[in-house]
């Protein structure tokens, strides 16, 4: 059986600052079976908040906004494919990153 999906959403100062408390509850109004939405302390990436991560699939998005969220609902946690416009490019580089001009 594989391990239920937890929605962490950045509640630090910085992430605060930039909407993370509207993120957090766009995400708790959504009905997601089992999939636990929850606050989580600073995840460390405070220039590009407000930062959600997803677990156990490794996921990071940044700059969400609550229009953000359906998108994120339904493109990732229900059909399984990550939001590439959202994707953190600190943590999930992309090969166009090292191609020359």
């Amino acid at each position: 059986m594989s391990e239920p999906r937890c929605v962490m959403i950045c509640q630090h100062t910085s992430c605060l600052k930039n909407g993370s408390a509207e993120v957090l509850a766009a995400f708790k109004a959504r009905e997601m079976a089992e999939v636990e939405v929850k606050p989580s302390l600073c995840l460390g990436q405070c220039s590009s908040g407000p930062t959600v991560r997803i677990l156990p699939d490794e996921i990071w998005y940044c700059r969400v906004q609550p229009s953000d969220v359906p998108e994120i609902v339904e493109q990732h946690l229900q059909e399984g494919k990550p939001v590439q416009a959202k994707l953190n490019p600190r943590i999930h580089l992309r090969v166009e990153m090292f191609l020359s001009p």
